[in-house]
């Protein structure tokens, strides 16, 4: 597999009817113009591999999200990511290809006064959480294995497992697919350094043009335990994607089930 600590890191804002006033914020982004009333509203970075800043620090684990020493508000913002290659050309991104996806767990803190996504996104070595397994992905178009998967999360607390985010199939992504795709493209070409949104093709000259990305395509809404509660140390974080034609939403394992797993700390 790949050496995750090369790639890019990179998520995609607002991808989801009604996650971003769940979160409280709507008001970031109401400078931010559309072409679409139901468009993402940005890419956001939340590793840059080899960078100086606090964006530097590979935030993925597998086990473990650590919340910062301050009052944070975290919640979890359950999501897929894409194991991408950059095609470029003349630096510039022509192509991405999707080679794989996985449940992602992109914790976030609801931070008061930041002005860039990015800044509540990345708080150490284990900010992130991502799954171990991989769904290779035949074909990122309708009628390939994504029609089939679900998103789903829940948080265990004090002995009782809580629904956190709605299930929602993966076609219920504002945008997806091709659309998604040039979308993607698009923003990494021609997205600016504007109110919360950051250059993203000045972040990728200067992480050396990575050949590959992880893109983090987006949080479900919050169920109204997840909206209302944010994560304390001794919780249990469970983010999944399963094949909705074979596969329960529970947390029974599963062949076609992949389950992320990490402990509050």
């Amino acid at each position: 597999m790949t050496n995750l600590k090369e790639l890019i890191g990179l998520g995609v804002a607002g991808n989801f009817a009604h996650h971003l006033e769940q979160a409280g914020e709507l008001e970031d982004f109401k400078n931010v113009v559309t072409k679409e009333e139901n468009a993402p509203k940005g890419i956001f970075p939340f590793y840059l591999p080899n960078s100086e800043s606090f964006l530097g620090i590979f935030p993925i684990s597998s086990s473990l999200v650590e919340l910062p020493l301050y009052e944070a508000n975290a919640q979890v913002e359950p999501e897929v990511i894409l194991l991408c290659d950059i095609i470029y050309e003349d630096d510039k991104v022509i192509d991405l290809k999707p080679l794989a996806f996985t449940a992602f767990n992109d914790c976030t803190i609801r931070k008061e006064g930041a002005k860039k996504i990015s800044e509540k996104k990345n708080w150490g070595s284990a900010s992130k959480g991502i799954a171990t397994e991989w769904i290779e992905i035949d074909k990122f178009e309708e009628g390939g294995i994504m029609d089939r998967y679900h998103l789903s999360s829940y948080l265990k607390r004090d002995g009782v497992v809580h629904p956190y985010g709605v299930d929602a199939p993966l076609l219920g992504y504002s945008y997806f697919y091709g659309k998604l795709k040039n979308w993607l493209i698009e923003k990494m070409n021609e997205q600016e350094d504007i109110n919360p949104l950051e250059d993203i093709l000045a972040h990728l000259k200067n992480s050396n043009y990575p050949s590959q990305a992880l893109i983090s395509i987006g949080a479900t809404a919050y169920s109204k335990f997840g909206e209302k509660h944010y994560l304390q140390k001794g919780d249990e974080i469970f983010v999944m994607v399963y094949d909705a034609s074979i596969n329960s939403s529970d947390l029974n394992e599963e062949k076609g089930k992949v389950i992320l797993k990490q402990k509050v700390s």
